[in-house]
């Protein structure tokens, strides 16, 4: 890439580690779209990934004291398989139908969450590995995630640094995995590796402003801007899938 280039993924990168400071999530949704005018599709995954590293970490360890097996292990469990599922998409099914059905997903949930609150409510162990293979199938296949288990948390009796601290260690944990996953088939290359060499500071400055933010927020604000990213992200999936990529 030319020096343009890396200046706009740079900024890229800032807004997207900002948004993920703020909620817990959304930095790859936000990021994978605008990244393709810059690179193809299979680069901008593992990329979003080791980024996607940074933040997650920081985040999980500025909310470390929130964090429970409880709530992670199961979630944790149901993504292991749900990774290696979806590596194999990535690497021999095209996504747009995924991409277009889990916006779609999205926007619906979204709106009916909006328009009447769900009850906060105790989910089973079953949710809870639902939610995981769904994640880590869908983020090793499209670098997106996130929604099936922020969606979980959503309606979890969880307090506010509860959800954000166990999507986090979800989202460090999975991607710690994805990204050995990738390796071994071989779509984390030196090319990537030496783009994120001049990323990685823009992600850190973004996720410290975001989480700044963030402390402000009481629970109800919280639970609310999640669900009005949710439903931005759902509409970028729905375009970025009917839009020709680069």
């Amino acid at each position: 890439m030319t020096f343009p280039d890396i200046a706009a993924v740079c900024t890229i990168f800032l807004s997207a580690s900002l948004l993920q400071g703020l909620t817990g999530f959304g930095s790859a949704l936000l990021a994978m779209p605008l990244l393709t005018l810059f690179m193809d599709f299979k680069s901008a995954v593992p990329l979003c990934l080791l980024n996607g590293m940074i933040i997650t970490g920081f985040l999980t360890f500025q909310l470390r004291r929130h964090l429970t097996l409880k709530n992670l292990g199961p979630l944790l469990a149901g993504a292991l398989p749900g990774i290696v599922f979806g590596t194999f998409l990535l690497k021999n099914l095209p996504v747009k139908i995924l991409q277009i059905c889990l916006g779609l997903l999205l926007v619906l949930y979204c709106t009916w969450a909006l328009l009447r609150p769900p009850l906060r409510r105790k989910l089973g162990l079953a949710w809870s590995y639902t939610a995981g293979f769904a994640s880590g199938a869908i983020g090793a296949a499209i670098s997106a995630s996130g929604p099936p288990v922020i969606i979980f948390a959503s309606l979890a009796d969880w307090d506010k640094d509860e959800v954000k601290s166990t999507l986090s260690g979800f989202f460090l944990s999975s991607g710690l995995a994805t990204l050995a996953s990738q390796y071994i088939s071989g779509l984390l290359t030196p090319h990537i590796l030496y783009t994120f060499t001049f990323t990685a500071p823009w992600v850190m400055a973004g996720t410290w402003l975001g989480s700044m933010v963030y402390k402000q927020l009481d629970a109800r604000r919280y639970l609310r801007l999640v669900i009005l990213t949710l439903l931005g992200l759902g509409i970028v999936l729905i375009v970025r899938a009917v839009k020709p990529v680069c």
